[in-house]
């Protein structure tokens, strides 16, 4: 493969703006991709994985002379040996490329929020907001108690995991979610970013719906409290649940910041 990998990889990354978007995207370390491609060194087995993956290729394949390797993607209808594209991805493709830089809020959160399903609770969740290969990605847990008592250890708690995209627009965050056990919901969360050089609590706004039966549109205000790049998991998601709007464990600053609208269902109406 030493012979070929390299001018093999050059012409794959032809394909893209630059050889360090392909870093980038690929999460590999430039000066260790530049030996690649110069012939000075072989990708490790977990490294000629992530490549082959990205590329959409086979291992032996890179190793194929470069008029042969050339005719293999030609073949492939030149899409540089990848699968079709997608048409969703190539629809979003210019948020990331117009968006901003989210990196200074990667970590994790509490939110806050009137639940949507509960009318008069606050719902607390665990978020964390991370980068991907250049994409920024955020993972939300929610988890409700069940109609009948029960203690907060019980197996018959509601749980929610939400898997979503985060973009940086005209100074806003978007935040696009679904949820991810399920399938049956979306949601849209819109948060006004902090520009002092810590961040605290970000304000916004909530769109989704309840998880009710007739799952009615609805719209609430929304905190998210930064706790930092690195937390203890557990400790932190024993406090996912619902909340009175006057728990003492909701301090006075979040309430004040929730209530400047309640909860909304049908229209999206906001005081």
């Amino acid at each position: 493969m030493s012979e070929y990998l390299g001018s093999n990889l050059k012409l794959l990354c032809s394909h893209y703006r630059s050889i360090a978007e392909v870093c980038r995207k690929l999460a590999i370390n430039r000066a260790q991709f530049n030996r690649y491609l110069a012939g000075h060194s072989q990708p490790t087995a977990h490294n000629l994985k992530r490549i082959c993956d990205f590329f959409g290729v086979e291992p032996y394949e890179l190793g194929l002379p470069g008029e042969q390797f050339a005719a293999l993607l030609g073949v492939r209808h030149g899409q540089v040996g990848k699968a079709p594209r997608d048409p969703l991805l190539e629809l979003l493709q210019p948020l990331s490329e117009l968006g901003g830089d989210l990196s200074r809020y990667c970590g994790y959160y509490f939110e806050y929020a009137h639940c949507m399903s509960v009318p008069g609770r606050i719902l607390l969740s665990l978020v964390q907001l991370r980068e991907e290969r250049g994409r920024f990605l955020f993972e939300r847990q929610e988890r409700q108690a069940p109609s009948r008592a029960s203690d907060e250890q019980n197996d018959e708690w509601v749980r929610c995991r939400y898997l979503g995209a985060a973009f940086y627009l005209q100074d806003r965050l978007f935040l696009m979610d679904y949820e991810s056990l399920t399938g049956n919901e979306m949601s849209q969360t819109i948060l006004i970013p902090s520009f002092k050089s810590r961040i605290t609590r970000l304000n916004g706004l909530k769109t989704g719906v309840s998880s009710g039966d007739r799952r009615t549109p609805a719209c609430t205000r929304v905190v998210w409290e930064y706790l930092g790049p690195q937390i203890n998991r557990v400790n932190a998601y024993r406090q996912v649940m619902l909340y009175a709007p006057d728990d003492p464990r909701i301090d006075d600053d979040i309430r004040q910041r929730l209530a400047g609208a309640q909860i909304r269902h049908g229209l999206f109406e906001i005081e």
